[in-house]
C-alpha cells in the first residue's frame, strides 16, 4: 500500500506548484505491476484533492497575493482567465493541463464555483488524463519494459 500512497502524495503535490510529476511515478508502478485500476484511483483522487487547495486559496487566500511566497503571478493567470471565461465552468476540464490548469483551479475558487461542482468537474478532467496514461501504458508498455526505459 505504500507505493499507492506514495502516488497519491506526489499527485496532491503536482497540483499545486510543487514541482512533482505524478505520470513518471504511475508509469513506474504500472511498469512494476501494480494494479492498474487502484493507481488511478489514488492517481486522481490526489491530484483532485491537490487542486482543492488551489481552490481553497483562490477562494479565501486572496488578499496574501502580493506576498513573495504566493503560488500564482499574474503572468500565470491571464491564460487561465481567458479560458474560463470563454469556457466557464467547464474550462475545469482542462484543469489538468500543464502551464495553466493550476491557475483555473485557483481562478475557480475566485469565481466562487461552489464546491461540489468544481471537485467533479475537475476529478472528471484529472481521471481521464490517468485513464489515457493507463491505457497507453497498457498498449505499449511492454515495449518500454524490453528496452529498459524503467
Amino acid at each position: 500500500m505504500e507505493a499507492y500512497f506514495s502516488l497519491f502524495f506526489i499527485a496532491f503535490l503536482a497540483a499545486t506548484l510543487v514541482p512533482a510529476y505524478s505520470e513518471i511515478m504511475l508509469a513506474g508502478l504500472l511498469a512494476t505491476g501494480y494494479d492498474p485500476a487502484l493507481l488511478w484511483v489514488f492517481a486522481t483522487v490526489g491530484n483532485t484533492l491537490g487542486s482543492v487547495v488551489n481552490w481553497a486559496l483562490g477562494r479565501y487566500l486572496l488578499h496574501f497575493k502580493d506576498r513573495r511566497w504566493f503560488p500564482f503571478k499574474e503572468k500565470n493567470l491571464g491564460p487561465a482567465q481567458g479560458w474560463f471565461q470563454r469556457y466557464g465552468v467547464w474550462s475545469l476540464l482542462m484543469a489538468w493541463a500543464p502551464l495553466f490548469g493550476d491557475a483555473l483551479t485557483f481562478i475557480a475558487g475566485l469565481m466562487r464555483i461552489r464546491l461540489p461542482i468544481f471537485v467533479f468537474l475537475t476529478f472528471a478532467g484529472k481521471g481521464a488524463r490517468y485513464a489515457i496514461i493507463v491505457g497507453l501504458f497498457d498498449q505499449f508498455g511492454a515495449y518500454f519494459q524490453n528496452t529498459n526505459w524503467f
